[in-house]
């Protein structure tokens, strides 16, 4: 019971400090700064005491700080003490503010609680040698795109099709199919490639989702098994123990 409630707490907790998180950043609140400091403050003593524990307990104490929710906790504080040091070492120092924004990683706290977003992360890490194939090709036909674009459109429109790299954003935003209609081709030939690009985008988004989908589909029914051999294991500790019980009554 109390660890449920410890950890319905921290959930709780994490929200709030990413709800906080936000409001800090809104004008209208910046007279409350002394309030946000306290309450960032009992969130981190918090949380590191949290970490600490859980490095205690752990089986491996040297390896627990390179498993990846152990990263996780550790990002979720780490900010605060950086920018507590930066703010008395360096007060001018410009990049101080979006450094405590990186406060933001406290939600992926959240899926040590989940076991939905524990699946998905197990989905993904089993997924990752065919997603980083994807993305390999991906990456290909950006550079390939975005080179046929630079030489059909360059003579066109040589300030937005400057050089390759420049193209290569036009490629990344057609080929996810976002189109944010900022960089476009004029050109017969550009157009036809851009076609192409656009065609093949609408089921190259279709690669990665269909493999998490399908590991998470199988996870799922790993999981149901589990439940099922636990649950049949139980019932037959069960029976064998009344057996025994009958046995002892007739002896």
């Amino acid at each position: 019971m109390l660890s449920w409630v410890l950890q319905i707490f921290i959930q709780l907790l994490i929200v709030y400090s990413v709800v906080t998180t936000a409001l800090e950043t809104m004008p209208e609140y910046d007279d409350y700064d002394a309030f946000f400091e306290t309450s960032e403050t009992i969130v981190v003593v918090i949380f590191s005491a949290e970490y600490l524990i859980r490095w205690r307990m752990a089986k491996s104490w040297w390896r627990y700080p390179l498993q990846g929710m152990a990263i996780i906790d550790l990002l979720a504080i780490l900010p605060f003490f950086i920018s507590r040091y930066f703010a008395s070492s360096l007060p001018s120092f410009v990049p101080l503010r979006a450094l405590r924004l990186l406060r933001i990683f406290r939600l992926l706290k959240l899926a040590r609680y989940s076991r939905s977003l524990q699946m998905l992360g197990e989905s993904i890490r089993r997924s990752g040698p065919e997603l980083i194939v994807f993305m390999f090709i991906a990456t290909i036909i950006v550079v390939i795109s975005a080179m046929g674009l630079y030489y059909a459109e360059h003579e066109a429109q040589p300030e937005v099709y400057s050089s390759i790299p420049d193209s290569i954003w036009w490629a990344i935003v057609t080929l996810t199919t976002v189109g944010y209609g900022d960089v476009y081709p004029t050109t017969a030939a550009g157009r036809v490639i851009a076609s192409i690009v656009m065609i093949t985008g609408i089921g190259f988004i279709a690669v990665p989702t269909s493999l998490i989908s399908s590991t998470m589909t199988e996870l799922a029914l790993e999981n149901r098994l589990a439940r099922q051999a636990e649950r049949k294991a139980a019932e037959a500790g069960a029976a064998t123990g009344e057996k025994n019980s009958e046995g002892d009554l007739m002896e």
